[in-house]
């Protein structure tokens, strides 16, 4: 997740597909960062969850760097794929990629961000717990 494609393209599964609205951005127009994480984040904890067998909740975030702006109208797509699983945590790579509202091309996609989300299993009572066998 570190190094630059020469053509970047999403990697894993499509998790999150939604519409950035005018209620969403701030007073430039622009969706901000907060939105983002936060879409992130529940995309990761779909992801883990269907590891885990269960609840999960994000202990971690690993570093973000935004390459573009998400303009209203933007399709946003998050993608999610396994990185690794221990013994009770779950990391989870999540990207976001866009297509603007008036791309010509319509499978071309902006790649905005990416992050390594760290997640752990929990119980009913939200204690750690061991994620099972056979994830």
């Amino acid at each position: 997740m570190t190094d630059l494609d020469d053509v970047p393209t999403p990697q894993g599964q499509l998790t999150l597909k939604l519409l950035a609205t005018r209620q969403d951005t701030n007073l430039y127009g622009d969706i901000p960062g907060g939105w983002l994480v936060g879409h992130m984040d529940q995309a990761a904890e779909m992801a883990a969850g269907r590891i885990a067998h269960g609840r999960t909740a994000t202990v971690a975030i690993e570093a973000m760097d935004f390459l573009c702006p998400v303009r209203e109208g933007s399709t946003v797509n998050i993608f999610t794929e396994l990185r690794e699983v221990g013994r009770s945590s779950i990391k989870i790579d999540v990207e976001v990629w866009i297509r603007t509202p008036h791309e010509r091309n319509p499978d071309e996609l902006q790649k905005v961000t990416e992050a390594r989300f760290v997640m752990v299993a929990m119980d009913d009572n939200g204690r750690i717990r061991v994620v099972p066998d056979g994830h």
